[in-house]
This record gives structure tokens, C-alpha cells and sequence, in this order.
């Protein structure tokens, strides 16, 4: 109050008591047409005894929230991508003394997002490169990634506060406890609800985070629907707490608070996947995105700290117990990446049980990837394991497993043997999912095999229990499943109804490879019906979805029935082109099956083309593999060999 009545009379003698300080400061200012600026008020008493007459403007800014009648609120967040572009070179123009802007580069975009978009920050970094001539914006960009280092980088040059001592303002005014939850609260990578928060930092009602709400070092976004808001540290933020709580506690510190994130974030994947298991997929996989960077960075943790910590492995074994969402969120080939580190802590716990678990699932992601040979070897290990210690369901669910990658190396009749074994321990053990497995996955063995009808009747029976127990998963499967057997009964139509259902779920759960395959089915659907163009575009969907999950099997599979739909459109040179592609994929995942396929499709293409003497050699390659693996199919090629052969 004595700094403004002096700017107005410097010879005024400024009283010593507060009051007539205040009457005194009132005076002088009313009737002025003054703006007054309030930087940093501490809180609403302090601004209380300032307000001037209604004659004057005022502006305050604070860290914390300050709630006064008649006082309009302005939350200020980071700016916008394009103002943060802008101010960093403007900045960077006046502190070189440039009268033109850098050339355009794309580091300066990357720069102000590593500043996260902080005007304080942002007039650090250009002050620094305008004064560092020899320093490349790309350069500097690179130094930024480093976390470790990022708050030292964004250089003071040209500012008067730098940004660790801006923080440092907010942190030092924060009780002794908050400060504790603050410093805590650096191990969320991403944004968080209350509850996490309670748990990792100990915090009950999270009362304290909502202090550092109200000191805006943690932001908090209202829900736009039903359902809790969320809270967010700025990158900067997290920083500077997370480098903070390792100076106040040492490592350990920041090591107990990365524990405590972890268990959390393995017990919310796990009741992720409970919603889906129960039924409620769309629940599950909500839950899932959601938590999605804070659960792998729970994992990443986890992993790190596995050899060294027997509860970082207990985590690590505990998140791959039923990857049925990572199966529907991540590529095959990093979820086999996070299996074999399961498998590591099962055997470093000696937890044979989950060893075995951890091995099937293994098989089945090599399974899905194509790999038959490689599935059997980890089935086999599994089925070991579970007899070993008398696990029945998990020997039952080893022997359907092991069915399933003979039916992919085109041994229908012996995948039949294993899913009956399979199918009478399910129903011993009262495991209805199990039992579901098995009947379903008999229907696809029968279809191999030639007998349509009873492929049916399985997959209806399967589809009973899988309604029932709400796997939609399983369900848009077994739709999909029966679409293929009416196929073969020349029922298209009623087929390509299946396959919409089987898309329409797969879409809805966000199952890629089921989007991929009903795709496909679509394709071979609208073949049928002889609408080719139809078909290829279905094809080409399919193919850019299979390819993208890595399913090599059904990557040639799709790359064959594109051959088919040329062939019927008269271009057989561009069919046999998708038809080696096909061959050479089956040769290199051992998929019995379709390389067979591939053979006779290419020989029929052939034969079109004029090259009879070719087209017998691979329709003979082709019959020879039929034959071994018992496919029905083998008499058809069996005939036009014979055919061929004749007219010589």
C-alpha cells in the first residue's frame, strides 16, 4: 500500500499504523482510473486487504485458487501447440535481434512440446538458443528427450525466474505431508483418478491432492460424462517432483512409490479382465484404454526390477494370467515379449502352476501368429506341467490347445482326438468356458474334414454356452464359424449374415483380428455370389488389418483367396502372382494346409494360361500333401490329374 500512495505523492510520510495505511491507500486511489497487477498473491486474505475502489482495474494471479466477490476467475492452462510455436520464436527473434524467424524446422514444434507448452519454459529454451549460436534447434531437441536432464536444459538466458525455481515457489509453500503426496504422485506417467491416488500415495480422500489442485501443480479435467475426473501433472511438473523425491528420500523413496504403482495398475488389468471374462467386454477394454500407459508403465517397472525383487515378480507373473484384452490391445509378437518375462517370474517364484499357464499362452500367441510348430512345443511343455502337479483344467485347456495346432498343420482327425480328450475334462471339471472351447473347436475340425453338417450342430451347441457365460470374443468366433460350414452347404446368403454379426462384434470389442477375419469371410461370401469386385475390396480390408497384427497364417489365406477372385476376373498372371506370395508364407510358417492350397490354385492358373506340363508338377506337389494330411479336398485335384494327364 506505501509502493502505490508513493508512485502517486513520493514525499508522503507513510504512517505507521495499518489502518490509516489502508484509509490513506483508499484515498489516493479513488476517483483514479489505476490498473493494479497482484503477481502471485499467496491467498484471498492477502488480496482482501488490497482491493482498491471501483474506479480502479485489477489483476491477480496465483498459484492457488482465490475466490473474492466481485473477482472473475480466469483458469490459465499451457497454450495451444501453434501459440507455443509462436511465442518460441518470437522470443528467440527479439533475443537474437532478428527481424525474420528461423527457417521453418520441424524441431521447433518438438521443442515446445518438450517444454510442454509452458510460456515460461518456452522463453527459457528460445533465450537459450538465441544466445547459443552454435547449438541446432534439432540438436537441442534431441537433449530435451532426456527426462533425467530436460529442466537443467531449458536454459535462464533472458528470463528472470527459471523453471525449476517457479515450481520451487509453489513446493516450498505446501505443508510437509502435501509436499510428501506431491513428490509421490511424480510416478504417474499419465493421467489418474482419486483412487489411485489414495492407494500409491497414501493419501485418504485424497485431501491432499485436491490441495495441490487448488495450488495448480496437479490439473484436474471434470469428466465430460459420467463417471470420476481425472487428474494430470504437467510434464515439467512431474519432473521437477519426480527429481525432487529422489533427492528427499534417495532412491528408495522413489522405489516403494513405483512399487505401490505397480501392484495397483496389475490389480486393475486384472479386474479389466474380470469384467471381460464375466461378459462385460466393452467394460474391460473401457477400463483398459483408460489405464492403458499407466498399467505398461507398471509393467515396464516390474520387468526392470524382476531379477532383484520377488515382488516384482509376483507382478510380472500376475499380469499375463488371462491376456484375453493385451490379446485385443498389443501385436502378438510384444505380447510373446511380456509372456516370456511372465514365464521368467513364475520360475523365479517356483510357481509351477502359472509356469504352465504362461507356456500355453505362449503357444497360443505363436499359434496366432502361424506358427504351429513352435505352439505345439510350448502345449507340450504346458500339458507336462499340469499332469505333473494334477491340474485337470489346465490339462484339459493343453490338450484343446494342442487340437487346435494340429487343425492349423491340417491334421484334422488327430485335432479331433485332442478336443474330445479336451471335452471330457471340461465337462468332469463343470468348466463351461472350457467346454465351449472344445465343441467349437471340434465344429472347425469336422469342416476341415468335409462334413459340414456336423460342423453346424458343434458350433450351435458351442454357441449356447458362450452366449451364456457373455464372451463376446468367443461369440462373433463361433458366428463366423457357422457362416463358414453354410458355405460349404451353398447357403451364401445365410452366410454372409453371419459374418456381418461376426464383423458387427468384432468391431464393437475392437478385435482387429476378428475384424480381419470376418472381413475376409465377406470376401469369400460375395465370391461366391459372383461379385468379385465386391469380393477383392473386402480382400484388400482384411489384408491391411492381418498385416498390421501380424497374423502370418491368415495373411496367406487372405493373399489366396485374392488369387481366386482374379482368377474369375480372367487375370490369372496377377492370380498366381497372390498365389506365390501365399505359398512362400505357408513355407515359412509350416501351414500344411495352405501350402497345399497354394499349389493347386497356382496349377489351375496354369492350365488357364497354357502350361499344362507346369500346372501337373505343382498339382502333383499338391496332391502329395493333401493326401498326407488326410484333406478332402485331395480327390478333386486327384481328378483333375488325371484329367490332365489323359490328354496328353
Amino acid at each position: 500500500m506505501g509502493s502505490v500512495i508513493h508512485a502517486y505523492h513520493p514525499k508522503e510520510e507513510i504512517p505507521d499504523n495499518e489502518a490509516e495505511i489502508k484509509e490513506m491507500y483508499r484515498r489516493v486511489l479513488n476517483g483514479k482510473r489505476a490498473l493494479l497487477l497482484f503477481d502471485n498473491a499467496l491467498d484471498d486474505k492477502q488480496v482482501l486487504k488490497l482491493i482498491p475502489p471501483k474506479s480502479c482495474g485489477l489483476l491477480v494471479t496465483s498459484r492457488k485458487t482465490i475466490k473474492l466477490p466481485g473477482l472473475f476467475r480466469k483458469d490459465l492452462y499451457v497454450l495451444k501447440p501453434e501459440e507455443a510455436l509462436e511465442l518460441l520464436l518470437k522470443v528467440w527473434c527479439s533475443t537474437s535481434g532478428s527481424a525474420e524467424p528461423p527457417k521453418v524446422d520441424p524441431a521447433w514444434s518438438e521443442i515446445a512440446r518438450l517444454c510442454g507448452f509452458l510460456p515460461l519454459a518456452l522463453r527459457a529454451a528460445a533465450s537459450l538458443l538465441a544466445n547459443t549460436p552454435d547449438l541446432s534447434p534439432a540438436n537441442y531437441a534431441e537433449e530435451l528427450k532426456d527426462e533425467r536432464t530436460r529442466l537443467e536444459r531449458i536454459g535462464m538466458e533472458g528470463v528472470e525466474l527459471s523453471v525449476d525455481a517457479s515450481f520451487n515457489l509453489s513446493f516450498q509453500r505446501l505443508a510437509t505431508e502435501i509436499q510428501h503426496t506431491f513428490l509421490n504422485a511424480s510416478v504417474f506417467p499419465a493421467d489418474f483418478d482419486g483412487q489411485a491416488e489414495e492407494h500409491i500415495c497414501q493419501d485418504e480422500g485424497h485431501k491432499h491432492l485436491s490441495e495441490l489442485v487448488r495450488w495448480s501443480l496437479v490439473e484436474y479435467q471434470r469428466p465430460s460424462q459420467e463417471g470420476e475426473g481425472r487428474y494430470h501433472l504437467h510434464d515439467l511438473v512431474r519432473l521437477f517432483a519426480a527429481r525432487r523425491l529422489e533427492e528427499a528420500g534417495g532412491e528408495a523413496d522413489r522405489y516403494d512409490a513405483q512399487q505401490h504403482h505397480a501392484e495397483y495398475f496389475r490389480d486393475v488389468l486384472s479386474s479389466a479382465t474380470e469384467l471381460y471374462i464375466k461378459g462385460d467386454a466393452l467394460s474391460g477394454l473401457r477400463r483398459f484404454d483408460l489405464e492403458r500407459t499407466n498399467i505398461e508403465s507398471a509393467w515396464v517397472w516390474a520387468k526392470k526390477n524382476l531379477a532383484s525383487n520377488n515382488t516384482a515378480a509376483s507382478i510380472c507373473n500376475a499380469f499375463l494370467n488371462w491376456p484375453y484384452l493385451l490379446e485385443l490391445r498389443m501385436h502378438y509378437r510384444e505380447l510373446i515379449s511380456w509372456m516370456e518375462t511372465a514365464l521368467a517370474g513364475a520360475r523365479q517364484l517356483k510357481d509351477k502352476s502359472m509356469e504352465g499357464v504362461h507356456l500355453g499362452n505362449m503357444g497360443n500367441a505363436y499359434a496366432n501368429l502361424g506358427d504351429a510348430r513352435k505352439a505345439i512345443e510350448h502345449y507340450e511343455q504346458a500339458l507336462a506341467i499340469s499332469c505333473e502337479i494334477g491340474n485337470r483344467r489346465d490339462e484339459g485347456g493343453a490338450l484343446g490347445n494342442m487340437g487346435c495346432a494340429y487343425y492349423i498343420l491340417g491334421d484334422a482327425r488327430k485335432a479331433i482326438e485332442y478336443h474330445e480328450q479336451h471335452l471330457t475334462i471340461a465337462r468332469e471339471m463343470g468348466d463351461r468356458r472350457g467346454e465351449g472351447s472344445a465343441l467349437s473347436n471340434m465344429g472347425l475340425a469336422y469342416y476341415s474334414l468335409g462334413d459340414a453338417c456336423k460342423a453346424i450342430e458343434y458350433h450351435e451347441q458351442a454357441l449356447v454356452i458362450i452366449c451364456e457365460i457373455g464372451d463376446r470374443w468367443a461369440e462373433g468366433k463361433a458366428l463366423g464359424n457357422i457362416g463358414l460350414a453354410y458355405v460349404n452347404l451353398g447357403e451364401t446368403h445365410k452366410a454372409i449374415d453371419y459374418y456381418e454379426q461376426a464383423l458387427a462384434i468384432a468391431c464393437e470389442i475392437g478385435n482387429r483380428g476378428g475384424e480381419g477375419n470376418a472381413l475376409g469371410n465377406l470376401g469369400n461370401g460375395y465370391a461366391d455370389l459372383g461379385e468379385m469386385h465386391k469380393a477383392i475390396e473386402y480382400h484388400e480390408q482384411a489384408l491391411v488389418i492381418i498385416c498390421e497384427i501380424g497374423n502370418r497364417c491368415a495373411e496367406g489365406n487372405v493373399l489366396g483367396n485374392m488369387g481366386l477372385a482374379y482368377v474369375a476376373l480372367g487375370d490369372a498372371r496377377k492370380a498366381i502372382d497372390y498365389y506365390e506370395k501365399q505359398l512362400r508364407i505357408t513355407k515359412e510358417i509350416g501351414d500344411r494346409r495352405g501350402e497345399g492350397n497354394a499349389l493347386r490354385n497356382i496349377s489351375l492358373a496354369l492350365d488357364h494360361l497354357g502350361k499344362r506340363a507346369e500346372a501337373i508338377k505343382c498339382a502333383k506337389a499338391a496332391l502329395k500333401i493333401q493326401e498326407k494330411i488326410e484333406d478332402p479336398r485331395a480327390e478333386n485335384v486327384r481328378r483333375k490329374l488325371q484329367e490332365w494327364e489323359g490328354q496328353k
